[in-house]
């Protein structure tokens, strides 16, 4: 009978040291995916960052006055006389009319 209560008392002690290990690995496991969770959360507000400033950025260089201005100086682009504008009229199928 001693022995057989020794042998459970054994049995159950291991339950309870493997169970006390599996609780400490997940809750170092959580630990761990939190920490990533955080650095994503990070890296992901420092990309709204940099959205928000390239889509300034944009906006910035396709003003149409910076446009034009670049378009006069650099490409020696103007505008067209009134006699060089030609209106060309389509078709709801896409095709020209003569």
């Amino acid at each position: 009978m001693l022995r057989n209560s020794t042998f459970l008392n054994l049995l159950l002690l291991l339950v309870v040291l493997s169970c006390a290990l599996s609780v400490v690995t997940s809750q170092h496991r959580a630990r761990k995916l939190y920490d990533e969770l955080q650095k994503q959360k990070g890296i992901a507000q420092q990309m709204d960052v940099e959205w928000g400033q390239l889509q300034l950025e944009q906006s910035t260089l396709a003003r149409p006055a910076r446009v034009e201005k670049i378009a006069i100086q650099q490409l020696q682009m103007q505008m067209p006389k009134n006699g060089q504008v030609q209106f060309i009229q389509g078709t709801p199928d896409g095709r020209v009319k003569p």
